[in-house]
C-alpha cells in the first residue's frame, strides 16, 4: 500500500469521524434548546413545570363521560395515565388532562416551534388544546390532532399546526396559559399515557 493510499485513507477516516462528531454535537445542541414541562420524574400529579395535572371532564357542562387520571408506569416508563369513557350523551364528549402553564412556561416560548408529546395508547386519535389569555369563554381553545399507537413515540406538534376554535384569534404563543390533552368528539374508550411534554 503506497504512502498516497494510506493519506487518501486517513483522510476518509478523520472524514468520516468529523461528520459524526459534528452530528452529535448537533443532537446535544437541538436537546438544549428544550425547555421540559414535564418529565413524570415526580412520581405524583405535579408536572416537573410545578403546576399539578388535574382532570376535567364534560360534567362541568352537563355531560356524562367519566374520567381518571393516574400515575402509572407503563413498559418501565413513569406516565400519567387518562382513562375514560367518553360519552356525546346531553352535549357532552370529552375527557381531559390539563396543565396551567401561566407561571411556568418560558419567558421566551416564541423561540420555541411547538410542543413535542412522548406518549403511548390504545390506536385512538386524540387532541391537544392549548388556552391562551385571550380566550375568554370555556370551549375556546387552539386544537391539533394526533394518534397515540401502543407503544412509546415521540411526537412533535409545531404550533402552526394548531387551529382556533370558536375564535377569530390567530394562536399568540406568547400568551399560552394551558396545555389540554383530550380526549373529545366521539363515543370511546379512552386510554393514554403521557410520559413528556416538551416545548422544542
Amino acid at each position: 500500500m503506497n504512502r498516497l493510499h494510506l493519506k487518501q485513507q486517513n483522510f476518509r477516516c478523520r472524514l468520516i469521524v468529523s461528520f459524526f462528531f459534528l452530528a452529535f454535537i448537533n443532537s446535544v445542541m437541538a436537546e438544549a434548546n428544550l425547555f421540559v414541562i414535564d418529565d413524570r420524574s415526580s412520581g405524583d400529579l405535579v408536572a416537573t413545570s410545578g403546576n399539578e395535572w388535574r382532570l376535567i371532564t364534560d360534567g362541568v357542562m352537563g355531560g356524562v363521560s367519566d374520567g381518571r387520571l393516574l400515575v402509572d408506569t407503563v413498559e418501565s416508563q413513569r406516565c400519567l395515565r387518562l382513562r375514560g369513557d367518553v360519552k356525546l350523551d346531553n352535549n357532552g364528549g370529552f375527557v381531559q388532562a390539563a396543565l396551567d402553564l401561566t407561571e411556568a412556561a418560558p419567558q421566551n416560548i416564541c423561540d420555541y416551534t411547538g410542543l413535542m408529546l412522548y406518549v403511548y395508547g390504545n390506536d385512538e386519535q386524540y387532541n391537544i388544546h392549548l388556552r391562551t389569555q385571550e380566550n375568554w369563554l370555556p370551549w375556546q381553545s387552539y386544537r391539533a390532532a394526533f394518534t397515540a399507537i401502543p407503544e412509546w413515540k415521540k411526537l412533535y406538534i409545531p404550533f402552526k399546526e394548531f387551529k382556533p376554535y370558536r375564535i377569530s384569534k390567530v394562536l399568540n404563543i406568547d400568551l399560552l396559559k394551558r396545555v389540554g390533552i383530550v380526549a373529545i368528539g366521539r363515543e370511546f374508550k379512552a386510554d393514554l399515557c403521557i410520559g413528556g411534554l416538551v416545548f422544542y
